[in-house]
């Protein structure tokens, strides 16, 4: 297979994830139909720029029983003086720092600024990892994957506080006044830290 532009296979890639997603998630036939197609778009993509057999080229991307690895849950830490930012989950009706899914094609701080915008209405920048934590080191409800959870702290910089698709509210919180939370998303122990390490501006990453 001929050396290809990284661009182009990196926008594949992304297509791909995309298209996976959708006929993962998708509820009708319609739907499926639909991402089914994008699927096999970004293939006759790929192979206009590579020049190689579209069958090669599907082989690759085929969605094959590869060796399985963690799902990885990226959380934006945003506070305003002693309070911490966090959303209203429409799911279940409890809060979560915002957050979500890692994205094929997006580094951490690339979903974690974008997440923040959807959730929360807010641009902001990625400052630093402050922690990386395996799901089942804390008392979160039981799940059929396997998680790691990375918390970034972030930066205001603009926009204005508002919810999105996902949320249906923003506010911040003292740690003593922390709401009802979202406990598939966030522990009261996982706050209780943040603000630690609030106090603690130089303290290493915390991990499991």
């Amino acid at each position: 297979m001929e050396v290809m532009n990284y661009k182009y296979l990196e926008l594949t890639k992304r297509i791909q994830a995309i298209a996976h997603a959708g006929l993962t998630y998708a509820d009708n036939g319609f739907d499926q139909e639909r991402y089914q197609e994008l699927s096999e778009i970004s293939l006759q993509l790929m192979q206009e720029f590579s020049n190689t057999d579209i069958a090669i080229i599907a082989d690759l991307f085929k969605h094959k029983k590869d060796y399985p690895t963690p799902k990885v849950d990226i959380r934006a830490v945003i506070f305003q003086d002693d309070q911490l930012l966090m959303v209203r989950e429409k799911v279940d009706g409890c809060w979560a720092l915002p957050g979500g899914w890692a994205d094929v094609g997006y580094t951490p701080a690339e979903v974690v600024v974008k997440e923040v915008r959807e959730e929360a209405g807010l641009d902001v920048s990625a400052v630093k990892v402050l922690a990386i934590l395996d799901k089942k080191c804390h008392p979160h409800p039981p799940q059929p994957f396997y998680i790691y959870k990375i918390f970034i702290l972030c930066d205001v910089l603009g926009g204005v506080i508002s919810a999105g698709v996902e949320t249906s509210d923003v506010a911040f919180f003292s740690q003593k006044a922390i709401p009802p939370l979202s406990e598939d998303r966030n522990t009261m122990s996982q706050i209780d830290m943040l603000f630690s390490l609030k106090e603690n501006s130089d303290a290493a990453v915390i991990f499991d």
